[in-house]
């Protein structure tokens, strides 16, 4: 029976999280399209379309409809069936562990709050590398939205497959690592701290779940946008291919470049000729540090927040949800 007992934990942040994550993903999708917009450097996202959440929101569902709002979320449900049950449960097993080890809590019976800390970093990190994949599905889908040729689940898994490979299904696995140690660095301490401080005036109640991750969800919004925003470009970010197409018709030089989506793509045949002169695929951003210098350069810091008040919007219920869910099943079972 101890055994089983050490698995709820994990079947309990699973099932909390893809609860939450169905009743709060329309505000994810108006954050992810706020965060790819402005890029200078990247044509295709230049253009601001939306002035905030609320008119992303109301944009979206009327020139794509209200499903496009859930556009992505089978991959986030996904995500959320690894992501949240490693995560939850890595979390509290190794809180367990280091209870037990005498590191997390004092001769008072207070936490530790680094020990505490740790263990939630290393079970954020190591939960999100592992759902990345899902991660990249999802921000995809958000981005084309509904009744485009990526709509669905397997033609974009397939897309990225064909033109990026296996690597095109971790493309931003170092922020998004980075993004969820520092939610869980914050996000669940802080839980737990305002939840025992909070035990004596509202008891292990709902009130007091409410409040606890009401006011962790702030400071983990707070702490995690600027790499939310590098780790959203960089999953969109598709391969580009260019090409250098003589011309020979031109004047000085008669070389052009041209730059096209990998699908847009024909490979020039051998028979065919030599007009193309060279071809390579091209990034617009080479890593993480690479995407936060060229966003602030081009766009100025305050890009590094777009996509904040979706963002803690969404991160408030949805950490409601949660653990409201997940404190509910620890008292049921």
């Amino acid at each position: 029976m101890g055994e089983i007992r050490d698995w709820r934990p994990f079947v309990y942040g699973g099932v909390a999280s893809i609860t939450a994550e169905f009743g709060t993903f329309p505000i994810d999708t108006t954050k992810t399209r706020l965060q790819i917009q402005g890029q200078k450097i990247d044509q295709s996202f230049a253009e601001l379309r939306y002035r905030g959440m609320t008119d992303a929101f109301i944009k979206i569902s009327k020139q794509e409809g209200i499903n496009a709002l859930y556009s992505g979320i089978w991959p986030a449900v996904l995500r959320q069936a690894t992501y949240g049950t490693i995560k939850f449960g890595t979390y509290y097993t190794l809180k367990k562990v280091a209870t037990e080890r005498g590191w997390l809590l004092d001769k008072a019976g207070n936490e530790n709050l680094w020990c505490n800390a740790g263990c939630a970093t290393v079970a954020g990190a190591v939960s999100s590398a592992i759902a990345n994949p899902t991660d990249v599905l999802k921000v995809r889908m958000q981005v084309s939205g509904k009744g485009t040729n990526n709509a669905g689940l397997v033609r974009c898994f397939k897309e990225i497959y064909v033109h990026e490979g296996v690597r095109g299904l971790w493309r931003g696995v170092g922020p998004t690592a980075q993004r969820a140690a520092v939610i869980a660095a914050v996000e669940l301490p802080v839980y737990d701290f305002c939840k025992l401080h909070l035990m004596e005036t509202f008891g292990d109640q709902v009130a007091n779940h409410f409040i606890s991750s009401f006011i962790a969800s702030l400071g983990s919004a707070v702490a995690s946008t600027p790499i939310d925003v590098i780790r959203t470009r960089l999953m969109n970010q598709r391969r580009v291919h260019q090409l250098q197409l003589h011309n020979p018709g031109g004047g000085g030089g008669g070389v052009g470049t041209a730059t096209v989506p990998p699908s847009s793509v024909t490979p020039p045949s051998a028979s065919s000729p030599s007009s193309v002169g060279s071809g390579h695929h091209h990034k617009f951003y080479t890593g993480s540090l690479d995407c936060a210098i060229q966003t602030v350069r081009n766009e100025g810091f305050r890009a590094l927040y777009k996509g904040f008040v979706p963002t803690w919007v969404r991160m408030g219920p949805w950490n409601i949800i949660f653990f409201i869910t997940y404190e509910q099943l620890k008292q049921m079972y």
